[in-house]
C-alpha cells in the first residue's frame, strides 16, 4: 500500500532531508587517503545526533535472518555497490567511495547517497561512470512527476546509463520513504515508461541509481550486507529523496557542492 503524506509529514521529510544533505557534505569533505572508513561512521553519527536526529541505518534489519546493520552510514568502495560496512579499511588515492546516509527526525526519514573520488584524479572511464550515474539520477528525478508512472523513472535512468555502455543493477532498487526507511512502492532503475503505479501528490520516493562499469550482476559478501559487483568492476551510487507536490517535485536531500572532491549531483 502506497501512503500519501500529510502536510505535517511533508514538513518532517523536509527537515530530515536537510539534515542528511548537510551531513553528507561533511562526509564528502572528510574523504582522504589513509582515512579508516570507521572514522566516516563516527562523524556521521555524531553530526546526525548533533542536529537532534537519529541514524536510521544503525541496527536496521531487512529480515530476521539478516544481522543488524552495525553503522550509521554505508561506505562502499570501488567494486562495492551498496551497504558497505565501515571499519578498519583505509582509503587509497583514486578510490571511488559511495556514501549512503539516512536520518530520522519528527518521525520521518531522509535518505540520500553520493559518490566521490578519493583525492587522486580518476581514470577517464571511472570519471565517466560517475558523471553518467549522476546524470541518470537527474533524469529519474525529472521523470518523477504527478500523473506519471513509476516505470517512467526507471526508463529515464536506464535511458541514460545503457546508451553510455554501463549497466544498471537490478537486484536492488529505490523505494518509497516516510516513517519507515523502506516503504512502497519499489522504484526500479529500469522499466517501461507508462507502466507501474501512478505517481500522485503526497508520495515520497528515494530514487537511487546503482551503476556498474561491467556486468549488472551482484553478490552479497559473508557479512550479510556488503553488495559487490560479480565481475569486480567499479560501481557508482547516487540517491535523492523527493516529494511529489501538486505543483512540482521537491528534492528533499539536494547536496550543496563543497570541497575539492565533492560532486554536484542531480542538477544541484
Amino acid at each position: 500500500m502506497i501512503e500519501l503524506k500529510s502536510p505535517s509529514e511533508r514538513d518532517g521529510l523536509i527537515e530530515a532531508g536537510r539534515i542528511v544533505a548537510e551531513v553528507l557534505v561533511l562526509l564528502q569533505e572528510a574523504v582522504r587517503p589513509g582515512l579508516a572508513t570507521r572514522e566516516l561512521d563516527r562523524l556521521a553519527e555524531a553530526e546526525i545526533r548533533r542536529r537532534g536526529a537519529e541514524p536510521v541505518f544503525k541496527g536496521y534489519q531487512a529480515h530476521p535472518s539478516q544481522p543488524a546493520y552495525p553503522a550509521s552510514v554505508c561506505v562502499s568502495v570501488n567494486d562495492e555497490v551498496v551497504h558497505g560496512i565501515p571499519g578498519s579499511r583505509r582509503l587509497n588515492p583514486g578510490d571511488l567511495v559511495s556514501l549512503d546516509l539516512g536520518a530520522r527526525i519528527q518521525g520521518m526519514v531522509g535518505d540520500a547517497a553520493v559518490s566521490v573520488f578519493c583525492e587522486a584524479p580518476p581514470s577517464d572511464t571511472a570519471a565517466r561512470l560517475l558523471e553518467v550515474t549522476a546524470r541518470s539520477l537527474a533524469a529519474g528525478i525529472a521523470a518523477a512527476v504527478a500523473g506519471g508512472h513509476i516505470g517512467d523513472i526507471g526508463a529515464a535512468v536506464s535511458g541514460v546509463v545503457e546508451p553510455a555502455g554501463f549497466s544498471v543493477v537490478r537486484d536492488f532498487v529505490g523505494h518509497g520513504v516516510g516513517r519507515a526507511m523502506h516503504e512502497d512502492p519499489q522504484v526500479p532503475n529500469y522499466g517501461v515508461a507508462g507502466r507501474g503505479p501512478l505517481i500522485k501528490p503526497g508520495m515520497a520516493l528515494a530514487i537511487e541509481p546503482m551503476v556498474n562499469i561491467g556486468d549488472r550482476r551482484v553478490a552479497v559478501r559473508d557479512d550479510g550486507w556488503t553488495v559487490v559487483t560479480a565481475d569486480q568492476s567499479l560501481s557508482c551510487h547516487f540517491e535523492h529523496s523527493v516529494f511529489i507536490d501538486p505543483d512540482g517535485t521537491r528534492v528533499l536531500t539536494r547536496l550543496a557542492e563543497s570541497g575539492s572532491n565533492a560532486v554536484q549531483s542531480a542538477n544541484g
